[in-house]
């Protein structure tokens, strides 16, 4: 039998990088190299146990079946009181959907709205899920650069000039991956401004919305005028070290919510009811869990950044969010995939290039600091005597 024949579609669907990189630092580790790993965003703190704990007392009370397909009703309303406190606007549950993971919530909102032809407009470097399901889709991707002279953020001039008639869908990150940056208030209420003008909708990834260091968070969702036209999505993975346990979810006017509902339906059913239990526990109990997160990552923040600038040819910006650095690696002599590549190869450091996440991260790493100090300060010194021999 021949080699199977693809849909040409397939051809289209992107890939996540960092699960490429971290399977060839796993190969490597098999073969007796010793790699620390930044290429991965992941905690690298266990779920809290009150979690944990929640979801083995659902399982042993029987909680094992299907649920409603938009979750359950309870989780539900859990998640729209916390985002009504958090977001300071009404939402009622049913205008959440919970999925496995935030991700379906990106793929079901670009399926229901985007039309062959229609223009979505995406944050560049950014997320590589956006742009890969807009083009499987056969939507146009519009990448939205974001600048190290802005800290990463987009230049407001630079939206109104990616706007056509054909713009449906604006998606916006922040905190963001891979940069660490984030969106002003004042950012927040131009884009707000233009969506009412053109009629577009806007998707705003915010899972890493308790990640931040300094300021408050501010969600596009808030703005008046502004909760019919956007789709926000919220998860567990970063939050709360669950990333294994796949437990996302979206708030969205109620219409497309059912649409999101519908095309879970058709793929996986439901997200695990006692997943969703342990996520009511998480969202309820207590928070000093995520508080001391936070400020862990922050010490590692401070010092992979100090730690990057004082090596000869690399540039850092301290990111205010998430617990990815982004520095500018343009004065060396290697290309940021070559030089990810050689730090692997020479170093045994598991990073990522910048253009993992698409055209506009040339010249530029990611390194997550979701690694202990001791792993981060070796990192360091593995990536300074490594770039001292080129």
């Amino acid at each position: 039998m021949g080699s199977p024949t693809f849909a040409k579609r397939m051809n289209r669907l992107g890939t996540e990088s960092a699960f490429e990189v971290l399977a060839k630092a796993k190969s490597l580790e098999a073969q007796g190299k010793d790699i620390i790993h930044l290429e991965i965003g992941q905690p690298d703190f266990s779920t809290p146990m009150n979690v944990c704990e929640a979801a083995f007392k659902a399982m042993k009370e029987g909680h094992t079946g299907y649920c409603p397909s938009a979750g359950l009703p309870e989780f539900r309303e859990v998640a729209a009181h916390h985002i009504s406190e958090t977001r300071g606007v009404e939402i009622h549950p049913d205008e959440v959907t919970v999925t496995p993971g935030a991700k379906p919530i990106i793929f079901f909102t670009i399926l229901a709205l985007i039309d062959e032809g229609d223009e979505v407009i995406y944050p560049e470097p950014g997320f590589p899920v956006y742009e890969s399901v807009i083009d499987f889709i056969g939507g146009k991707a519009i990448p939205l650069p974001l600048q190290e002279e802005f800290d990463f953020r987009f230049n407001i001039d630079d939206l109104v000039d990616s706007i056509t008639e054909n713009t449906k869908l604006l998606i916006i990150n922040s905190p963001q991956n891979p940069t660490g940056g984030t969106l002003t208030e004042s950012d927040l209420s131009a884009i707000a401004e233009l969506a009412e003008k053109h009629q577009f909708y806007v998707l705003t990834d915010e899972v890493y919305s308790r990640l931040l260091y300094e300021g408050t968070h501010h969600s596009i969702i808030s703005l008046p005028g502004m909760k019919e036209r956007t789709i926000l999505i919220e998860g567990h993975s970063k939050t709360y070290a669950m990333t294994g346990w796949r437990l996302g979810y979206g708030v969205a006017p109620k219409e497309i919510a059912d649409k999101i509902t519908q095309l879970t339906i058709n793929s996986n059913s439901c997200t695990a009811t006692f997943t969703q239990i342990a996520g009511i526990e998480a969202l309820t109990g207590p928070q000093n869990f995520v508080t001391e997160m936070v400020a862990e990552f922050q010490i590692r923040r401070d010092v992979i950044v100090h730690g990057l600038n004082a090596i000869d040819g690399v540039s850092c910006v301290k990111p205010l969010g998430s617990f990815y650095v982004f520095p500018n690696v343009t004065n060396l002599s290697l290309s940021c995939e070559d030089l990810a590549d050689y730090l692997m190869d020479e170093a045994g450091v598991a990073l990522l290039p910048g253009t993992a996440f698409g055209k506009f991260g040339d010249g530029y790493l990611r390194l997550s600091y979701a690694n202990s100090l001791e792993n981060i300060n070796d990192a360091l010194q593995r990536i300074e005597s490594a770039i001292s021999k080129l």
